[in-house]
């Protein structure tokens, strides 16, 4: 069934403006969009002619989503170019990366908290709760993101195995 044109166009612009958050550029973001919205990989040609952007902003920012593993380049027989498609554990690899650089903040934190002396009370409120939510939520996150893959891996491991009959 086609995808309705207006609310994939708002969704894969809309990613763009989210992206920036993440650190992306908002071709990057609208790549990525474009590609969950994908049934099949899309050569650069294709991705940039449908987000109205050029080859070369399409090639850097897909290099760059390669290089964070939530892309992946496939081939196609008989064809030369490049495709892209989204890394089955896209999802899991954005996740990770953003509890990464919770993590380097609340390094950043502690360095802080051990470096310098007398810290206003304010601040080390604020550093309190930096050291609450690793311990609350990015710690818990973590542990059910690593529980939610393992179930995964359990499924497509059951799902591949071979029909084990037995015969006398």
């Amino acid at each position: 069934m086609p995808t309705n044109k207006p609310v994939s166009d708002a969704f894969v612009d809309r990613m763009g403006i989210t992206a920036e958050t993440d650190g992306m550029s908002p071709i990057a973001g609208r790549l990525f969009a474009r590609l969950v919205l994908a049934d099949a990989p899309l050569s650069l040609d294709e991705l940039a002619e449908e987000l109205g952007v050029s080859k070369a902003s399409v090639s850097t920012d897909a290099r760059r989503l390669l290089e964070r593993g939530i892309l992946e380049r496939v081939s196609k027989p008989g064809d030369r170019r490049d495709y892209y498609e989204l890394a089955p554990d896209f999802f899991p690899r954005i996740v990770h990366a953003r509890i990464n650089r919770w993590r380097r903040m609340r390094t950043l934190a502690a360095n802080l908290r051990a470096e310098a002396s007398n810290l206003p009370p304010a601040v080390q409120l604020r550093l309190d709760a930096i050291d609450d939510i690793e311990q609350f939520v990015i710690q818990p996150l973590e542990n059910a993101l690593d529980n939610w893959t393992a179930m995964r891996q359990q499924a497509a491991s059951i799902a591949t195995e071979p029909n084990k009959s037995t015969t006398r």
